[in-house]
């Protein structure tokens, strides 16, 4: 089968920190926060192959840099910006409403299976177009390495 060789592409989703979503400071969980992470990360994956066969391998890091708080509006943005030959690595940054810095960074990669849950190829290739997904990839392959 031939390769299918793109360039990464952004999702976005989007939550609202909910009372629900608190830990005991009143700012938003991280466990609630690494669900959402992996949704949008997953979904990024979603968008390339069959959601069917996606599995999460590993979470290589979560970095928080600042709270959440009730009402705020998180912005979650993935691409998948690394594959091999079942993988696919995808990097997720979420941002606050009319906060430029992200609250939230880091990376995940996924395997693609088969019925079996034997990893299967998925015939994706992703080519950098930008510098800023050129690093991203770089990044990618070092934490692949780990």
């Amino acid at each position: 089968m031939e390769k299918t060789i793109i360039a990464p592409k952004p999702v976005c989703t989007t939550r609202l920190v909910k009372g629900e979503d608190l830990n005991h400071h009143g700012t938003l969980f991280a466990g609630r926060t690494a669900e959402w992470f992996v949704e949008a990360g997953f979904i990024s994956a979603a968008k390339l192959v069959n959601p069917q066969g996606i599995v999460c391998l590993k979470i290589h890091g979560m970095y928080f840099t600042r709270p959440a708080r009730p009402g705020q509006i998180l912005n979650f943005t993935s691409k998948i910006v690394l594959t091999g030959r079942s993988s696919l690595v995808s990097y997720i940054e979420v941002k606050k409403d009319g906060i430029v810095d992200p609250f939230v960074s880091g990376f995940i990669t996924f395997i693609y299976v088969n019925a079996e849950t034997k990893p299967t190829a998925h015939y994706i290739e992703i080519v950098p177009e930008t510098e800023e997904d050129k690093e991203l990839q770089e990044q990618a392959r070092k934490l692949k390495s780990k």
